[in-house]
Order: C-alpha cells, then sequence, then structure tokens
C-alpha cells in the first residue's frame, strides 16, 4: 500500500517522502487506517516491522486536521528506555519536519538543564510528549504537567514494561489523563497480561496480530555448544575469521558486559560496551558511532535489544542464552530488519542447555549447531533433556545410579583453551534534520 492511498495530509506525505519511505509495511497497513478512523488498537508485531511509524502518522495526520490544545500535551508516548525515548523522538523529527507538530523526549540520565527543559515544556504545552515512566512521574509529583487535554495515549513495548516492573507506574500516569481518549498498545508478543492491561484501557479496540513470537525467516540461526570458559576465545574467533562491519554482542549481565569489551579491546577489535553505568551521553555517543559506523562491534545487555532501530545489523551474537524465547526473539531481530538478512549465534554453556532448548521449542525447529574447532578443546554435548532427567532423577522411581558429573567428563575444563589463548579467533533514509534535537537529550 502506498502512503498517499492512506489520505494523510500534504505536509505529513513530505516528511514520508524525506525518510525514503515508499510502501506501508504490513502493520501499517493494518493499523493506521484504523487509528485515522478514532478507534482504539491492541497490536501485535515483530521487532523491525515498522510500528513507530504505524502510531505516529496517523497522529500528525490528526493534529494536522482536527483542533487541539496549544497549551497542553495532546499525545503521551510511553516507552521502557530512554534509548527508545529518543529513537521516536527523532522518527517524529523526521515524519513531521514540514508541519508544526511539537515532540520532546522526556527521560532519566540527563543533568539539571535537561529537567528544566522538561519542565517547561510540560506546563507551557507541547503536542506530543516521548517518556519514559519513572521520569514522567518524577514530573508528575512536583505538580505542572498539563495532561488533562491528552487526546492520544501510546504504550509501545508495553509487554516490556510490564516485564520490568512498571505497571503500578503506568497506571499511576494513566490516572492523570482524561477518561475520553484514543488508546493504543504496541507490543511484540501479547502474553496473558497484556491482555489483561488491555481490557484496563481500551475500549472496544481493533486487534492487529502479525508474525507474534517468531523471528523473520531471512535470519540465519546458528549456535555452539561449549564450556563457559571457551566462549570469550571463540567469540574472538568468529569475530577475526569473517568481515563484519556492524556486530551486536548480548550478555545477560553487566559483568559480563564489561568483561568482554575489555577483552575484545586487547584483542585490537573496534568496541564499545552499552550498559546502564554508562553515563547518558556516552551511551548516546557510543551509539552514534555505531550507526555511523565509526565502530564496528557493540557488547550490550538486554537495554538494546527491543525498539532501537539500527541499520544493516550483519550479526548478532548471544554470549549469555537469554531467559526466556520473547527476550531471544528480540535480540537477534535487531539483525535482518526491513527484509535484508542476518546471522544470529547464541553461545550455549551447560547450564544453559535447559533454556535454549525451551527457545527452540518456541521457534518449532532446532537451531543448527556449529562444530567447535579442535584447536578450542573437547566439548560438551548439547543433550539439555537426558541432564535435566539426571538432575530430577526418573519421577518418582528410585535409583542406585551415581549422578552424572554435569562436566562430561572434560579433562581441560578448568582451561579448555590452553595454548591459545592468543588465537584471533522496509531500509529508511535518515530524517532531514537528522541532527536536530527537540529540548535537551
Amino acid at each position: 500500500m502506498n502512503f498517499r492511498e492512506l489520505g494523510l495530509a500534504e505536509k505529513l506525505l513530505e516528511g514520508i517522502d524525506a525518510m525514503g519511505y515508499e510502501t506501508a509495511t504490513p502493520v501499517q497497513a493494518q493499523v493506521i487506517q484504523p487509528i485515522l478512523e478514532g478507534r482504539d488498537i491492541i497490536a501485535s508485531a515483530q521487532t523491525g516491522t515498522g510500528k513507530t511509524a504505524a502510531f505516529l502518522l496517523p497522529i500528525i495526520h490528526k493534529m494536522l486536521t482536527q483542533p487541539h490544545s496549544a497549551h497542553h500535551i495532546n499525545a503521551l508516548i510511553i516507552v521502557p528506555t530512554r534509548e527508545l525515548a529518543i529513537q521516536i523522538s527523532e522518527t517524529m523529527e523526521g515524519l513531521g519536519y514540514f508541519t508544526d507538530v511539537s515532540c520532546i523526549a522526556v527521560y532519566g540520565g540527563g543533568d539539571g538543564s535537561s529537567f528544566t527543559t522538561e519542565k517547561k515544556a510540560l506546563s507551557t504545552g507541547v503536542d506530543m510528549v516521548v517518556c519514559t515512566p519513572g521520569r514522567m512521574i518524577a514530573h508528575l509529583n512536583m505538580g505542572y504537567v498539563k495532561m488533562q487535554e491528552v487526546q492520544y495515549l501510546v504504550l509501545d513495548e508495553a509487554d516490556r514494561m510490564l516485564d520490568m516492573g512498571f505497571h503500578d507506574d503506568l497506571m499511576k500516569i494513566i490516572s492523570f489523563l482524561p477518561k475520553k481518549r484514543q488508546s493504543l498498545l504496541f507490543s511484540a508478543t501479547m502474553p496473558q497480561k497484556m491482555r489483561e492491561l488491555a481490557r484496563k484501557l481500551l475500549n472496544n479496540p481493533a486487534e492487529i496480530n502479525i508474525a507474534v513470537s517468531k523471528p523473520p525467516e531471512q535470519i540465519l540461526q546458528q549456535a555452539y555448544v561449549v564450556y563457559e570458559p571457551q566462549k570469550i576465545p571463540l567469540i574472538k574467533y568468529v569475530l577475526s575469521n569473517q568481515t563484519y562491519t556492524r556486530v551486536i554482542i548480548f550478555c545477560s549481565k553487566k559483568q559480563n558486559v564489561k568483561q568482554l569489551a575489555s577483552e575484545l579491546k586487547r584483542a585490537k577489535l573496534s568496541v564499545e560496551e552499552i550498559h546502564s553505568d554508562l553515563l547518558q551521553d556516552k551511551r548516546e555517543q557510543v551509539l552514534q558511532d555505531f550507526r555511523n559506523r565509526k565502530l564496528k562491534i557493540l557488547v550490550a545487555t538486554d537495554i538494546l535489544s527491543r525498539g532501537i532501530d539500527i541499520e544493516e545489523i550483519e550479526l548478532v551474537i548471544n554470549y549469555d542464552v537469554p531467559n526466556d524465547g520473547e527476550d531471544y526473539i528480540h535480540r537477534i531481530g535487531r539483525t535482518a530488519r526491513a527484509a535484508t538478512s542476518g546471522t544470529a549465534i547464541t553461545f550455549i554453556s551447560e547450564a544453559e542447555q535447559k533454556k535454549f532448548l525451551q527457545i527452540e521449542e518456541l521457534l518449532g525447529k532446532a537451531v543448527d549447531k556449529l562444530p567447535v574447532p579442535e584447536n578450542f578443546g573437547p566439548a560438551p554435548a548439547y543433550t539439555p533433556k537426558a541432564r535435566f532427567e539426571s538432575k530430577r532423577g526418573n519421577g518418582n522411581r528410585p535409583t542406585n545410579k551415581p549422578r552424572q558429573s554435569q562436566t562430561g567428563g572434560n579433562p581441560n575444563r578448568n582451561n579448555p583453551n590452553r595454548g591459545n589463548q592468543n588465537r584471533p579467533i522496509q531500509k529508511y533514509k535518515a530524517a532531514p534534520n537528522n541532527n536536530k534535537k527537540t529540548g535537551e537529550d
């Protein structure tokens, strides 16, 4: 579907052209028209399908064509992370570049001047606010936020916000909003708690479901089954034996991010780290360097697994197996975006085999296991079901067999890499105002 077929305002179409959007993605084609008609929406679609434009375009159009207050907040978009807040506000700037619709991103981690800028916008009026829950509550507690005339509420990555424990914060923010409004709930997955939230917030919503909980087919999924000490040497091997221009490596813990980034820097690789301990300006600079190809490798926590749109990521590596299948899908969804191809490699230690089996069950297929090069020493077998039965015993039946070692008898398990420590082991154009910011980030 061509965007002009949707009857959008001409100034908005100019922004769409400048952003390089040509035809609507499936979620855009199905969601935009009901929003234009005033329907509440509950939409589920996998990452990289164009959800941001799916709600921004009709909201901008309605602000251009329908009355709204010049001295209040008119649209409120709530997201789980500051990175996603920044990205949505920058996309808004691009799409709305030829309009007078204003927008500000409101999130924690900045200095006092950014809080002052946010306060001024929230108290004097701004068309659109993209915020994280904690920062918005900090402003609400001070009594000056003008949300009495909000017409549009968007919860983006709502499942993630619930997973992060933001349910009470969301309900508190929503309690300040007028009852009569249009509410849009976007999520990559649709667990039961999401449907319960939808029942509280939405009025006779249109429901859109597109490719829920399945990674794009163009992602080549592979895995190595390894002992934990083999992970870092094997990552060095993988990165040094292929030419990649953009790689993201996900770790489940900040200490793993820091250790791995340090090791890769010692190997003279172009790498930086992203996690919540970094100051916000440093995180933004690292992301900008990665987008501009000044940096090839990012080592990150799940802070980057959702909503961050960076083009042409060729490889995603899961240094740690994610805790559940949904997180796996979000991580590997950073590659093969907008119909491009990509590779996702997961490193599976013995202790992580159960988690990865559950991911494979969600995927409905086994992920190809690559052989670990012989010079890295023996590697464990992938036998998750047998390991579970060994741990549990055989139901309630008594057994006289000795408990099997989980090391698999690896003669080098304390250092399986001895002698090998030094081995190297829809695409959118930039917005016309790509470096312009609304407010202070």
